[in-house]
């Protein structure tokens, strides 16, 4: 059976998107599907895509690609065919119209599923009459805006069936539309089990993830939060996604002084690593369709606490068992749940492992068998009833005669393996490396090289532990890591070995500890070479797991060293590796009242008594100042607010400092500052950043608000905190 969905834009990030992947990929295991994505707009999906599902984009909007479909006269021409009302109708014009035609007047396809209201428009009325034509609903009936409900509710009766996400949505669209011979029934999305490890429940972190949409009421989850804070400021929340409600949560963060506790991280492909880093997982909207991040934090087997709004959440989550459910719209009702979950590590362990029971009743194949049974039938009932008689007196037969019994295919012919060709024979096959990695509790990463994308000579030799050399050279794979920005020569090599030796589908393994090999602070993009012809290439990231990060010890010595792995936008595995004599932590950067403070804790140093806060100058014509920086007691440095890595996970002294005043600029520009502890008056400057956990780039997710302090001429500019490209910490005053 040929099987063809309808996307609006496969290459997006979104919960339709995900949950349409999902589906389309347990149905290629005994079906062909396809998925025909509307639009195009990057050159691989953001998501993962099965490799069995065939991908066909019908408007290609990449400027560089050569189908690039932007000058196209058409694409200035309104749709004619998409209702005007539609969220996304700007993104359709006549060109997508006539795509659209086109497949739909050619398609092949036994079955057809159109995703969005727009589509199952379309369908309804292009849909070829011989394939089965089924509509989804990946929202409710009652969030849609009146011309796009009016249109989905006339095409949904020239449909075969339409499907909700949820039971009650089901309902409610039956009761809205009565009388209908359309099939509405409710199948939930499908949740692949993740790939990574399950949370361990040790990380004081809440976890909150979906557009940034007003529906999704992050407004009230950040009041919320508020009060958890003022019981258990150590716990921090991090909420995952883009939107136009971003700088609305910016305002209630820095309003709220939240700074120190609420982070807005921005869109991320694939979330199954971040959820294993939480301890709870929070849902805080005022409805939702389903609920995708559910399914995906019990998949990690994080606490779910989430507002029992329509629809999804109940009829996944038993209140108490899996999950908890609150009242919707009371930031005091989610701050008593993220409360209960939070001082109850038994209730955390409890609701995290029945979660992962959960979730099972969505599993892709399950949830694939599902829609294959609605399929069948729906293509039993638009059979005419004397086909059925005749199948019916063909099966009677069979049973009364002997010897009917219906021929299994014959098997074909074995054949000899075909001769290799001549580029096959003269060497070995390109490497296409991915790997994926992991940091452990010391904080070191193991990278693991799939065996599938580094064909060697097989009879791999051992390598020298000692010297890192193969003791037959031309028969192994070694990592090669080459600073970014560096010189031509600043590589360092690592051997690869087989983590099976005797199994050829064994991935290739190393480990990088946190202080060896050493690597020079900086950005190292990660490559595999083969000794055998020394081919090299860049490696590809597969899962990303930082976990290991949010609670590896940090020792208290020198150098201070720190490394986090990362996928860069672009695909790769890099390595952000910071590697410095000392350093000075920073954990709160409280501010009010005509003053900002910085709060931190010192490594790889001794703070002595009468320690600075420096700020060095950017710029000849703007002095450099200095602030009496205070020891604190070890563990109250930030005492009330956030505590982050080095006081909970390793040594070091704590150290406070404030600024009541900044000098005058000398012009009308912004000044701006790069901040230093000098921990005595005659030793070196260290510089003040945050580094210990898992975080590659600072400047977009601690974000802190500007506040007016005078200066030696009366002024009061507008003072500011924020951490450079390099997460060290800076001052601008504007």
């Amino acid at each position: 059976m040929k099987i063809a969905f309808l996307l609006h834009n496969a290459y997006a990030i979104g919960g339709t998107v995900r949950s349409t992947l999902n589906l389309a990929g347990a149905l290629a295991a005994r079906h062909e599907v396809e998925i025909v994505s509307v639009l195009r707009t990057a050159d691989r999906p953001l998501l993962a895509a099965s490799g069995k599902v065939r991908l066909v984009p019908l408007v290609d909007e990449r400027p560089e690609a050569d189908t690039y479909d932007g000058g196209h006269e058409l694409m200035s021409r309104p749709s004619a065919l998409v209702p005007p009302t539609e969220v996304l109708a700007h993104r359709y014009n006549a060109l997508t119209d006539e795509r659209l035609r086109a497949f739909l007047d050619t398609t092949d396809a036994d079955v057809l599923i159109a995703t969005r209201p727009a589509l199952v428009v379309l369908l309804a009325e292009h849909g070829p009459r011989h394939a089965v034509r089924i509509g989804q609903e990946h929202l409710s009936y009652d969030n849609h805006v009146p011309g796009v409900r009016e249109a989905q509710n006339a095409a949904i009766g020239r449909l075969d069936a339409f499907v909700t996400v949820s039971a009650r949505d089901a309902a409610d669209h039956r009761h809205h539309l009565p009388g209908l011979r359309t099939r509405i029934t409710n199948i939930g999305n499908a949740a692949p089990r993740s790939k990574a490890e399950p949370s361990d429940l040790r990380v004081p972190l809440v976890v909150a993830a979906g557009r940034l949409f007003p529906v999704k009421r992050y407004d009230l989850l950040i009041e919320a939060f508020a009060k958890v804070v003022a019981e258990r400021p150590e716990w921090r929340l991090r909420i995952y996604g883009k939107g136009p409600e971003r700088a609305n949560l910016r305002t209630a963060i820095d309003t709220m002084g939240l700074n120190d506790h609420v982070f807005l991280m921005g869109p991320y492909a694939t979330l199954e690593a971040e959820w294993s880093k939480a301890s709870v997982a929070v849902v805080s909207s005022e409805w939702e369709s389903f609920g995708m991040t559910i399914l995906e934090a019990m998949h990690a087997g994080v606490p779910m606490v989430a507002t029992d709004c329509p629809h999804g959440p109940r009829e996944i989550i038993t209140d108490g068992t899996d999950g908890l459910l609150v009242p919707p719209s009371d930031p005091n009702a989610l701050a008593s749940g993220l409360l209960r979950v939070i001082d109850d590590p038994r209730l955390r362990q409890s609701l995290g492992t029945a979660g992962r029971t959960t979730v099972q009743r969505y599993a892709p194949r399950l949830i694939a068998t599902e829609y294959e049974e609605l399929i069948a039938e729906l293509r039993e009932a638009r059979t005419p009833a004397a086909v059925k008689l005749r199948r019916r007196v063909r099966r009677a037969l069979g049973a009364l005669l002997p010897g009917t019994a219906r021929p299994s295919a014959a098997a074909p012919p074995e054949t000899a393996a075909p001769p290799k060709s001549s580029a096959e024979s003269a060497g070995p096959r390109p490497l296409r490396p991915k790997a994926g990695c992991r940091v452990d509790a010391r904080g070191g990463v193991r990278i693991s090289v799939a065996a599938s994308g580094v064909p060697v000579v097989p009879g791999v030799s051992e390598v020298s532990r000692e010297s890192g050399v193969s003791d037959t050279p031309g028969h192994g794979l070694t990592l090669v890591l080459r600073r970014r920005h560096g010189d031509d020569g600043e590589v360092v090599r690592v051997p690869l070995e087989r983590e099976a030796p005797d199994e050829a589908k064994s991935p290739w393994t190393a480990t990088l500890d946190r202080a060896a090999p050493t690597l020079a602070e900086g950005r190292w993009d990660l490559h595999v070479e083969r000794d055998e012809d020394g081919a090299r290439r860049r490696l590809r990231a597969g899962l990303v797991e930082q976990r290991g990060l949010l609670t590896a010890g940090i020792p208290d010595g020198t150098p201070v060293a720190w490394r986090i792995p990362y996928e860069t936008k672009d695909g790769f595995l890099a390595l952000r590796a910071f590697h410095r004599p000392a350093h000075a932590e920073v954990t709160a950067l409280p501010g009010g009242d005509g003053s900002i403070a910085v709060e931190g804790v010192l490594h790889g140093a001794e703070l002595g008594a009468d320690a600075a806060l420096v700020g060095v100058a950017r710029g000849e014509d703007l002095p450099d100042f200095e602030e009496p920086a205070a020891r604190t007691e070890e563990g109250h440095a930030g005492e009330g607010r956030a505590v982050r890595g080095s006081r909970a996970r390793g040594g070091g002294r704590g150290f406070h400092a404030q600024l009541t005043s900044l000098p005058d600029p000398a012009g009308p520009d912004k000044a701006i500052w790069d901040l230093f502890l000098r921990p005595a008056p005659d030793a070196e400057l260290i510089r003040l950043g945050r580094l210990f956990d898992d975080i590659v780039d600072r400047k977009d997710t601690d974000r802190y608000p500007a506040v007016a302090l005078t200066t030696p001429n009366g002024a009061s500019p507008q003072a500011r905190f924020f951490f450079t490209v390099t997460n060290d910490l800076a001052v601008a005053l504007s």
